[in-house]
């Protein structure tokens, strides 16, 4: 895509310049989200921004961008870069300084950047059509405060490739004590005999804005049970199904865990339900 936002600037993505002195650059001091549009309209948007509001406050970066500045930076990115699907990503970081310290300094004005990216168009409910992903599983060692959703993500990198370099699409983690925590980049819910389960959220676990709207449109149907619950690794690769959500993904079918067949290798029923509700109600919050 063509044209960014940088610091009220709408310019070519090659003339956008930031200090190699930037925090972000330097420390990954900064807050990021990733917002899906489709034809222009974005999904959870409000919920987004809340979410990046409440990191900026977390790590102390005072920005005072309103709901309404953002949704503007958006649709225009949206606008000038015509795509029918895209990926909205907004960067906050907390500055150039003059120089590289650790302690947060007090007089430097945050660096925005922001911009726009293709993404698939939306997942689908077919079972015989339905994107499908193989996972890894792999002990999770990133720091503890995954609830940040912190441009710092090389312990996510690192944990993807993993998955990457064994031929799968991403890596679920699992704490010191054999309980799931997230995947590298998404959510994990498990359905064992017709209950729905995700780990609650704490700091190991980032508040996942599809996950949220998943549990909201879930909740508003009373013939499913949900549960947030701590979820063993043997629970995990014990479920019926296993998916791995994200703004992008959805309600990803999991099939295969470390190489063992997710119930039988296809996308399960509860999961049909779910995505088709989703793809039904995502745009009602």
């Amino acid at each position: 895509m063509s044209t960014v936002y940088l610091n009220g600037d709408y310019l070519a993505a090659a003339d956008a310049k930031i200090s190699p002195m930037d925090r972000g650059f330097l420390f990954g001091d900064g807050i990021y989200e990733v917002i899906p549009a489709y034809q222009g309209k974005m999904l959870g948007f409000n919920a987004h921004i809340e979410r990046m509001n409440n990191g900026l406050n977390e790590i102390e970066i005072k920005l005072g961008y309103s709901t309404d500045k953002w949704r503007e930076i958006c649709q225009q990115l949206c606008e000038k870069n015509h795509g029918d699907n895209l990926g909205i990503y907004l960067h906050v970081s907390r500055g150039a300084d003059t120089k590289r310290a650790h302690a947060y300094p007090t007089d430097i004005t945050p660096t925005v950047f922001a911009y726009v990216f293709e993404i698939p168009p939306q997942p689908v409910s077919d079972i015989e059509h339905a994107t499908t992903y193989t996972v890894s599983l792999e002990q999770d060692k990133r720091w503890q405060r995954c609830h940040i959703k912190s441009t710092a993500l090389l312990g996510n990198v690192i944990h993807y490739q993993q998955g990457a370099a064994a031929g799968n699409k991403e890596t679920i983690l699992y704490n010191r004590i054999d309980e799931i925590t997230e995947a590298s980049s998404s959510n994990v819910f498990i359905v064992k005999e017709g209950v729905i389960s995700t780990p609650p959220l704490d700091n190991q676990i980032l508040p996942g804005i599809t996950r949220w709207l998943i549990l909201n449109i879930l909740h508003s149907h009373s013939d499913f049970k949900v549960q947030q619950r701590v979820i063993s690794k043997t629970e995990l690769l014990d479920a019926d199904e296993v998916w791995i959500t994200s703004a992008t993904k959805e309600v990803g079918a999991v099939v295969k865990v470390n190489g063992k067949l997710v119930g039988d290798g296809k996308p399960g029923k509860v999961w049909q339900q779910v995505q088709s509700l989703f793809t039904k109600h995502k745009f009602d919050y």
